[in-house]
């Protein structure tokens, strides 16, 4: 499994980005996607979960900012990259 580049907390919620980079012929390409858990306590065993209560949105949203932020630098710094070809 590939590690994310990034990993935003606030409490149980985590936004985690990851960079991808598909084979291309005439040049590589990457792209960020972020994925959205919620880790919880079931016994003894630490589960992920994909779905969230109304007391988890704030910090759901809080981790989804702070990712878009990271991705959206992340995308400016390729730009600023690219113009100087």
């Amino acid at each position: 499994m590939p590690k994310p580049e990034k990993t935003f907390r606030i409490g149980p919620c985590s936004a985690s980005v990851f960079v991808n980079t598909p084979k291309a012929k005439d040049k590589a390409r990457s792209f960020r996607s972020v994925s959205l858990q919620r880790r919880y306590k079931s016994g003894d065993t630490w589960k992920s979960a994909t779905s969230f209560g109304l007391s988890d949105l704030p910090a759901a949203i809080a981790v989804l900012q702070m990712a878009m932020t990271h991705v959206a630098s992340k995308e400016a710094e390729f730009g600023k990259q690219e113009e100087s070809f």
